[in-house]
């Protein structure tokens, strides 16, 4: 039986995890409170403790802005935690599966990024999950990275939960309609991560750097219209408020963000044989679980 230890299991992706992780194996799911992953030291003691055959990483200081402002906490969390996970690893013969982000890139290509196109952060969050990625792949340890980005789901905070509860507290929604990207739902990266794992159960399958998103890509504002839409439709005549696409500059933040972090999965597709879903087709279901 397959033995796995779980990180970050409280967040979004980490709660969407557990539930497709515990059937495939003995599921050693911990929050934060199980382990603080910005403590290298505790990661290894864990790792020595159980002795997992699969190490899937899913902490990550995800707070954008405020990483501006507490970088040591980020590279902490985002580079030294996976840096340690895949030294582990790499001695052990264990899987190491972490995910990434598609703020590694800088958004300025016209097209969707490819694994091998230049990895170029604008912020301390971008830089930091790069930093991971090197180290897992500068380890020589068995690796997946997925990388992703917009994700959300109906468990914590996150842009749907978020626009959700604004949508009833107020009547516009000033949403900014010029960063282009892909929102991909937690319950997606969780079923291709148990489908990648089964794999790897029953023989040799590919390692490496994927990119996993939903398909297509639309702006914050797009996504917003798109999720008070399958509100109404659930919820016709409650008074959900109207969306007014706004320009970056009108918004300010700490960090700079990509324009365009479309993330091209052809790579992904072509190794596994796996089709991904348009972006809109996990929206509904999340909305419906919100509300209910």
């Amino acid at each position: 039986m397959m033995r796995i230890v779980l990180f970050g299991a409280g967040g979004q992706l980490g709660h969407a995890l557990r539930l497709v992780l515990a059937p495939l194996g003995e599921l050693h799911a911990l929050d934060r409170d199980g382990c603080d992953v910005a403590d290298a030291a505790a990661v290894r003691r864990v790792l020595a403790r159980l002795r997992p055959d699969v190490i899937v990483n899913a902490a990550a200081y995800t707070a954008v802005d405020r990483a501006e402002h507490d970088e040591a906490q980020a590279f902490a969390v985002n580079a030294a935690a996976p840096a340690a996970m895949a030294a582990w690893a790499a001695g052990t013969q264990a899987l190491l599966l972490h995910y990434s982000s598609d703020y590694v890139f800088d958004g300025r290509q016209a097209s969707p990024y490819a694994e091998t196109d230049a990895a170029r952060p604008l912020s301390v969050y971008g830089r930091s999950k790069l930093a991971g990625d090197l180290a897992i792949t500068a380890s020589g340890c068995r690796h997946l990275v997925l990388r992703s980005g917009w994700i959300y789901s109906a468990h914590g905070v996150n842009f749907v939960t978020t626009i959700l509860r604004l949508g009833r507290e107020r009547d516009v929604l000033r949403v900014v309609d010029d960063q282009i990207g892909t929102p991909t739902s937690a319950r997606l990266i969780a079923a291709v991560s148990a489908e990648l794992l089964r794999r790897h159960q029953v023989g040799p399958a590919p390692l490496g750097v994927y990119h996993v998103s939903a398909g297509g890509g639309t702006s914050w504002f797009g996504f917003a219209r798109e999720i008070l839409a399958q509100a109404e439709r659930l919820v016709p005549g409650a008074g959900w408020a109207r969306v007014e696409a706004i320009a970056s500059s009108a918004y300010p933040q700490a960090a700079q963000r990509p324009a365009d972090s479309r993330l091209d999965t052809a790579r992904f597709r072509a190794a596994f044989g796996t089709d991904l879903p348009c972006w809109q087709a996990d929206v509904g279901a999340c909305v419906a679980q919100v509300l209910a």
